[in-house]
């Protein structure tokens, strides 16, 4: 697969290391993407190979510090909402971004050859597949790289390049789409990619699948407002799955055991894997700013239970509680040289769940003004995050959950309106969604949706406050990338 020269001057805009592969070859010595095969080969790489976890964890208000006397570059520059200056580092925003573009350029690939097939039939499950894959990258970029979506500002708020086609090109200038063009693109891909995609693959958890699919769309759509759409993707799901996580499984498992099983192919909830190069199973151990052992009782107490009672997640540490971890991460470290110890360290890490598409299902039957179900929902799913859950003392309740979330003035401020009890309800599951994702970065994804504040404090310096609408909420665009002339985000 890595073999494959693709003549894309995309590639040529975002990695560092592609010019000399694509000069070196004269194009009709390339290898000509002309079979089913080669096809289902080629987007085995559309989806990013890097990791965004570490980035959105340290923006978000999981993150503390800790105090650990030792300061990792990127680590502060994401805690203050800065640019990485090591573009070309592991686990950086610079390294990511290019990890989604070269995605993109597999995507574009893969669909160029299916159209130049003559779009057969027998290729729609490639087609939608490579649809699905495309539309995802350009999410995360659009996500992390812009501001949130807003509809009345959409028109001219910036997005990213939506990339649809491959390059042949050696330099090619890329326009940075508006916030509502590149929407526009991604419910294109879409809609189209969910008429396509199936089950049929050896390893379905490692490609865009129909309920990844769906997940993914479902994220999309709770993003954009459309709850209708969100329960309607939904629906297989029902409102007690059981295809959830099941915490109760990992006790008694050591914690190597509980990171291998965390991110497993037969796991149920997990629906869209990736194997990263990353080396998110370290920084638990190593950032200063990071989820501290004195901090955890603010998001993970018994007093932020509804039922008021202790979770099943068991957190470990390894300098003493300073810093804390749940084990999410195995890593794999694949030797190059083993003689002289080099290689790239590799995790599986889950970027769609059942557990997040059911939260997802919650959160649009509260905008719908379907609290019942709501609450029936809500209540199955904390169920299963409560160990001692009694279903005959502990029923939720909508005056349980607004006396424990009550509203706060200018806190949660979507673009669209809620009533006092959407309001309850929303950071009811936003904080059961942050205790769900720690160290996985969707916490920060709500940070943007509903425009929250976050306080960063770092010990002898002044707090460092992400107020609403903060520029900085956009991550600035990498330098290499705007060097080739990507307009710079505001700051």
């Amino acid at each position: 697969m890595k073999n494959l020269k693709i003549a894309l001057s995309l590639l040529i805009l975002i990695c560092i290391t592609s010019c000399d592969d694509f000069l070196s070859e004269k194009p009709d010595n390339r290898t000509e993407i002309d079979t089913p095969e080669k096809i289902k080969e080629l987007l085995v790489e559309a989806y990013p190979q890097m990791s965004y976890f570490e980035i959105a964890e340290t923006m978000s208000d999981n993150v503390f510090d800790s105090g650990l006397p030792t300061t990792i570059i990127r680590n502060e520059q994401n805690y203050n909402w800065e640019i990485n200056t090591d573009a070309t580092d592991i686990d950086t925003q610079a390294y990511y971004w290019d990890a989604c573009y070269k995605a993109i350029a597999h995507a574009n690939k893969a669909l160029e050859a299916i159209e130049e097939l003559g779009s057969p039939a027998s290729l729609n499950p490639q087609k939608g597949e490579a649809l699905m894959a495309r539309a995802y990258s350009h999410f995360m970029l659009v996500s992390l790289w812009s501001k949130r979506y807003n509809p009345a500002t959409a028109d001219t708020d910036l997005g990213v390049p939506y990339v649809t086609k491959p390059e042949t090109e050696l330099i090619t200038k890329y326009k940075r789409n508006t916030l509502a063009e590149v929407y526009a693109f991604l419910e294109k891909d879409i809609e189209e990619g969910l008429k396509y995609v199936t089950n049929d693959y050896k390893e379905p958890k490692f490609h865009f699948n129909v309920a990844a699919s769906k997940a993914f769309a479902s994220r999309f759509y709770l993003v954009k407002g459309n709850w209708d759409k969100v329960i309607e993707l939904s629906d297989d799901l029902g409102s007690r799955p059981s295809a959830i996580r099941d915490f109760s499984v990992y006790e008694p498992l050591s914690v190597e055991d509980q990171q291998l099983k965390y991110g497993a192919s037969d796991v149920g909830t997990n629906l869209l894997i990736v194997s990263a190069n990353t080396i998110v199973s370290r920084v638990y151990h190593l950032n200063r700013f990071n989820l501290s052992g004195l901090r955890r009782p603010e998001i993970f107490g018994t007093s932020t239970n509804l039922f008021g009672k202790a979770y099943y997640y068991n957190f470990y540490s390894s300098n003493g509680s300073i810093t804390l971890f749940l084990p999410k991460f195995y890593e794999y470290f694949k030797y190059s040289n083993v003689t002289a110890g080099i290689g790239d360290p590799y995790v599986a890490e889950v970027l769609l769940s059942n557990d997040e598409f059911f939260l997802n299902r919650i959160e649009a039957h509260v905008m719908k003004g379907d609290i019942a179900t709501a609450t029936g929902e809500l209540e199955y799913f904390l169920a299963t995050r409560t160990p001692t859950y009694n279903p005959t003392t502990d029923k939720l309740t909508e005056a349980r959950v607004v006396a424990k979330f009550p509203v706060i003035a200018d806190e949660y401020t979507p673009f669209y309106t809620m009533n006092p009890v959407q309001t309850s309800y929303v950071k009811a599951i936003a904080e059961t969604r942050r205790r769900d994702f720690i160290h996985e970065g969707l916490r920060w994804f709500d940070i943007k949706r509903f425009n929250l504040v976050v306080r960063h404090e770092t010990s002898n310096k002044p707090a460092n406050i992400l107020v609403k609408d903060d520029n900085r909420r956009a991550l600035q665009i990498p330098l290499h990338a705007s060097s080739t002339g990507i307009e710079l985000n505001p700051r």
